[in-house]
């Protein structure tokens, strides 16, 4: 599957936005053939959304939606083990659960202990806003953090103690 590009997907919805060439499309999806612009005709084939047979009759082509859609879904490279596992249980930022298996719950905690920056000392209440974010139920999150090592505390404060820093 080809990849697409953001300027790609752009120029085809901009096609919808653009009276002409929306009023042409919906007529041919409506199975309207008569009086069409020719000009928003053009310009719909050009972004693969109508496409004209042998005899000269034009059709729309909303699958092309679907193509990307499909494209732009696909990953560019496969992903990594660690990757899938986020995919799997992020979905829009939030875990879908915290039940999983430790080791996919470590590549998960991991992720998350990541907002916290090393070296930066975080009170309990910026902490739990900061996990709310991820699940409701942020004090096993703060909980699976400490017990795994990725953050430490004393007297109500944390810190980040594990996980992979980027430099």
């Amino acid at each position: 599957m080809v990849r697409v590009n953001d300027e790609e997907i752009r120029r085809v919805l901009g096609l919808l936005y653009q009276d002409d060439t929306l009023t042409t499309f919906a007529s041919l999806v409506l199975g309207h053939s008569g009086d069409l612009s020719p000009k928003a005709l053009r310009k719909l084939a050009g972004g693969g959304l109508a496409a004209c047979d042998e005899s000269g009759a034009w059709r729309a082509t909303p699958e092309r939606f679907r193509e990307l859609l499909r494209a732009q879904a696909e990953p560019a490279e496969p992903l990594s083990p660690d990757e899938r596992v986020l995919r799997t249980f992020l979905v829009d930022g939030r875990l879908t659960t915290t039940v999983m298996r430790r080791d996919k719950r470590l590549v998960v905690l991991r992720h998350i202990a990541a907002v916290f920056e090393p070296g930066v000392r975080y009170p309990e209440k910026d902490v739990n806003v900061a996990l709310r974010a991820f699940h409701d139920d942020y004090a096993a999150l703060r909980r699976y953090l400490i017990d795994e090592g990725l953050l430490s505390r004393e007297d109500n404060v944390y810190w980040r103690s594990g996980g992979h820093v980027e430099v």
